[in-house]
This record gives C-alpha cells, structure tokens and sequence, in this order.
C-alpha cells in the first residue's frame, strides 16, 4: 500500500468517469444553470392558475418537468466535479450555486403543493381522466395524502427558502470530513509508514498484525476526538433543523416526517429494531467465536474486520473484479450482464482515490444520462463487493430512467438499498460454489456474516441511535458530544455483548458517520438488506418468473409507493418474515462457522 495518493490531473483518463457525457464544458453547465434560473420567474408565472383547466395545468407540468430535469443534471455534474477533489475551490463554488439555485427553485415552486391540494377532488378526477395527464396519478396521490401536514402558501415558501440554510450542518460536516480532516501516520505490518485514509481505513482494520489494526483504530478516532465539541455542536443543528421542519409541519415525531416521505409505517422502523435485538445472542455468539479464533486474551472493538481465516490473499485490481461480478450475475441474464458491461466500458465509474477525493463509494446520476459511480477501489475482497454493490445500484437506476416518465425515475431511498444488496448476495453465492478450498470457503461464510454483522446488527444500532436521539431533541433535552458518546458507547454494549471489549474511542464513531445527516436513512441498509437476501434466494432458483418479476421492481422507480412495488414483486416487507429469514440465515452460516474452528 503505498503512502502517496496521486493528485486528481494525475489520474489516468482510462481511470475517471466521463463525466463529460454529463457536460463538455463548465460552460454548458453554465449555460443550464442561465436556463434554470431564467425559468423560475415562468414557474411563478403559474401561480394561482392549476386549478383553472387541464390545458393550463399540462402546460405546467411540462415546463416544471422540464426544468427540474436540467436542474438536476446541474447540480448532478456540480457535485460530481466537486467530490473528483473536495478542496477544488471553483467546484466548490460551483456546488455552491447549484445548492443555492435549488433553494430559489423550490421557493418559487412552493405553490405547487399548497395548489394542488386546493383544487377540488372532482376537477383533480377530471384532470386525471385525461389521456396525457393519467399518468400523473401517483403524483397527485402522494401529494394529497400529505395535505394535513402541507402548509400554506406563505409558509410554504418560507420553509422553501430556508432550505439552503437547513443544509449548512451537512455541508460543515461534509467539508470537515472530507476536504480538512487530516489522519496521523502509523506503522505497517513491514514496518513502511501509511497514512491513514478513509480509504485505507477498513483495509488497515483488516490487518493480521494486531498493532497495526490497534494504530490504525487509535490514530483515526483519537482525530476525531480532537474535534468533538464541534462535531457535536454540528450534529446538534443536524437534530435541531429536522425538529423544527417536524413541528412546523405538525409531525408528531422527526421520525414520522421522514418515514412518511416514502409511506412508510412506523412499525417497519421499530420492528426492525426489535426483532434484530431479540436475535442479539447471535451476534453475542458470533464476538465469542471470533475472540477464539483469533486466539486473542482480549478481543477489542479494532479485532472485528480481521479475517478469522486465512483463506484469501488475492489481490483484486479492477479487471480482475470486474470479471468476478459479472461471472456472478450471468445468473440474472444476458439483458443484465450486458447493461452491466457497458457500464464498466463507456465511462460510468471513476476507479481509484486520489487525494481530496470524496470518501467511500456512491452510485448518482441525472435523468437522461447514464449513471456514474464514485469508486476508492483498494484492491481487497471488500472492493469486489463495492463494485457489485455501486453497480446493482447503478443498473436499477438505468433500468428506472429507461422505463419511467422523469417523475417516477427517481426510486425511493426505502428499496434504493435492495437491488445493491442482491448483487452482492449474488455474488457471495457465486463465489462459494467456484472454489473447492474448504479454507477460502470458510473464509467466505466468515466474509458473509461480516455483511449481515455490518448491515443487518450494525446499521440497526446507528438507527436505534437516530431514533433515541431524535426523540431527546424532539423533546427540547439539551444534547451535546458527551451525551452523543455516552448513548452511542451504551449500544455498543448491549449489541455486541460481553465478549468484547469495549474500547472507549467506539464512543466517538457517531462523529465520523455521513448518513446521520440523511436522517432516518440507515435503517434502510437493513430492511434493503433483508429484501435483498429474499430476491437473491428467488433468483438464484432459476424460476424466470422470479427474475422477470425482480427486473419489474428495477423498472417501477416511484410509479407506485415503495411496500407496494416489493410486494407486486413478492417481498412483503410491512411483516418481519423478511428480517427473520435473514437472520435464519445468519445462524445457518454461523452454526457452519462454528462446526470448522
């Protein structure tokens, strides 16, 4: 692993995205952002007229879609540029514009609700009877089921323009972590000096040298500790932006705001975290295990990212990994593979860190363009799972722009995780049946129930979390690091049981989580996670119907509420059979684990 992270105009052409296939120039960006905010005053223009007939309202809709569609393809490629080096200060501004032009669009788009749920059922009904307008049902559907917490005009347009500003806690959090924030120098396993990286981070964790995973552990949180007041202090605006959005709507709960986006129950939330905590003893069962395998007097909190075999010391470069993810979903069909392989021929993904690149890895585009996604690719096992991963999520955004009016492309954040998910629940598949080493198979039963430990227990955790947190601030309870930590640690307790130590730097590790700034978001990976396993099982049966009926759930986008496109493919999640058949599974792997150490 080498030290030295090349600068961005150092990376090979071959290596990037094309992002020009987004814009060839900033200035035809520019040219689209003149666009955009040349329009806002002909949205407005509408104002006080949807409801007077369905010319008017069809006009309407045509150059609203029209102009969110360029928007976003503006504040897409804006973005994009930014995270390809985070401390570029033109593409920062950039970032900058097209936040602020999405403040002033929404703003001068605040009537648009408010409008629809004033026009009269019937006449909506008469709307919809329309041949060119039917299409829209779901539309008016899902807003007129919100009119109880829709404001009115005036408000409307206040919360619109205080948007730019909500986002500030995001934004400070996301240049800290991403642009500043600068990890010590530690020792390797060959003694040669790394820095650590959000990127080397999980590979470092992964060490067989106990020092180097306990520096790599110590050397990244005790960076975050230096900052804890602020980053509390930043999460606090986090909290105290989603209950004033909450209250002012007349949300009985942040938790109800965010779920309702999507429709989805409160029960879905809390199941979840009641049936994966009644199946603790598993993961409690799975620390013991690993403290014996390892050998370890103390197993600590930097010992759960080691493989508990030896069983794979491949390197996996990016050639090698594109070939292993497209042998594993050959099971998914020729249409599949093939969008598959055009992805990784014509430019959707940018490959390697570089240094002031965004952290982690992402799957994003814009309506009418091909998907992109943002890679760190390390060369390990996980990296292989990564590519999957970014490119179920790219492939269900392609099959749902290819099938969907602009309105419906976008699929909800509920099932946004599942078709990720599937693939890599594919893969671990493919790869257990193509080898006959009982030792690199062993390794991958302990590689799978990594993925259920990190998605299915982990994610549960960081979503009990929101949810004690959000409640407390919902409350008007005065929150800050030190509360943060000492809620955090105390979970970190009860999920992973008393094998483990508990080392006190693990009460620091909400400050380094970006998804806390999506609220709500996390318990997501899970129930995803859940759905994700069930389509793989139906799949890999070989019943085309099964595999047709899972590509419907990729082309349905948001043309129906979330549940009710799972269940039109055959996952119902509003019950916890999925969950509990995840976790059957897990004891399944875990009793074969425990049979060979």
């Amino acid at each position: 692993m080498s030290d030295k992270l090349v600068c961005r105009n150092q990376v090979l052409p071959e290596d990037k995205w094309a992002i020009e296939d987004l814009y060839v120039s900033d200035e035809l960006w520019q040219a689209d952002y003149d666009y955009v905010e040349d329009s806002l005053e002909k949205i407005e223009e509408y104002k006080g007229k949807l409801g007077l007939g369905t010319d008017v309202f069809e006009e309407f809709i045509g150059l609203y879609k029209t102009v969110e569609c360029c928007f976003e393809k503006v504040y897409v490629y804006a973005n994009e540029k930014m995270h390809e080096d985070t401390a570029n200060e033109k593409y920062q501004k950039m970032a900058g514009m097209a936040a602020g032009l999405e403040s002033r669009l929404s703003t001068v788009a605040a009537f648009l609700e408010p409008e629809i749920l004033s026009i009269d059922e019937s006449i909506l009904n008469d709307y919809m009877a329309k041949d060119e307008l039917a299409y829209l049902k779901q539309f008016i559907d899902d807003i007129t089921r919100n009119k109880k917490y829709t404001l009115s005009e005036g408000e409307e347009r206040l919360l619109a323009m205080a948007g730019e500003m909500a986002g500030v806690p995001e934004n400070v959090f996301g240049m800290f972590n991403n642009a500043d924030i600068r990890f010590p120098k530690i020792e390797g396993e060959n003694g040669e000096e790394i820095e650590i990286t959000h990127g080397r981070y999980t590979k470092l964790l992964e060490s067989k040298d106990v020092n180097v995973r306990k520096a790599a552990f110590m050397g990244l949180y005790s960076t975050y500790k230096k900052s804890i007041n602020t980053l509390g202090a930043t999460y606090c605006g986090q909290l105290i932006t989603d209950c004033f959005y909450a209250k002012a709507r007349g949300y009985e709960s942040t938790m109800k705001m965010h779920l309702n986006q999507n429709n989805i129950p409160l029960d879905v939330y809390k199941n979840l975290i009641a049936t994966v905590k009644k199946a603790l003893p598993l993961l409690h069962r799975y620390v013991a295990l690993r403290k014996k395998a390892l050998g370890l007097e103390e197993l600590h909190m930097y010992d759960l990212y080691t493989p508990l075999i030896d069983g794979d010391k491949e390197e996996y470069d990016f050639d090698k990994s594109r070939k292993i993810v497209e042998d594993a979903l050959k099971c998914m069909g020729e249409e599949y593979v093939g969008i598959l392989k055009e992805g990784f021929e014509n430019g959707w993904i940018d490959k390697y860190e570089n240094r002031g690149k965004r952290s982690g890895a992402y799957s994003w585009g814009a309506y009418g363009t091909h998907p992109y996604v943002l890679l760190n690719h390390q060369g390990n096992l996980n990296s292989v799972f990564t590519l999957a991963h970014e490119m179920g999520h790219a492939i269900h955004t392609y099959y749902s722009s290819k099938t969907q009016d602009y309105i419906y492309a976008g699929y909800k954040i509920f099932v946004a995780e599942v078709a990720s998910t599937c693939n890599e629940a594919l893969l671990i598949n493919y790869l257990m049946n193509t080898t006959d080493s009982k030792e690199k198979k062993a390794y991958l039963i302990n590689y799978y129930l990594e993925q259920f430990r990190g998605t299915l227990f982990r994610q549960t955790m960081f979503a009990e979390f929101e949810m004690i947190v959000h409640e407390k601030a919902m409350n008007n309870e005065s929150l800050n690091a030190s509360q943060f930590n000492e809620i955090y640690y105390n979970l970190n307790k009860e999920y992973f049981g008393d094998d483990i130590v508990i080392d006190e730097e693990i009460a620091y590790e909400w400050a380094r989580i970006p998804h806390f700034y999506s609220p709500f978001y996390v318990y997501q990976y899970a129930t995803g996670f859940s759905a994700a396993i069930a389509f793989a099982n139906r799949i890999l049966s070989g019943n085309e119907e099964y595999i047709d009926a899972y590509k419907g759930f990729l082309k349905a986008g948001c043309s129906k509420y979330p549940i009710d496109i799972l269940k039109d493919a055959g996952i119902d999640m509003s019950k916890t059979d999925a969950i509990e058949s995840a976790l059957r599974v897990f004891e399944d792997y875990l009793n074969r684990l425990e049979e060979v150490i």
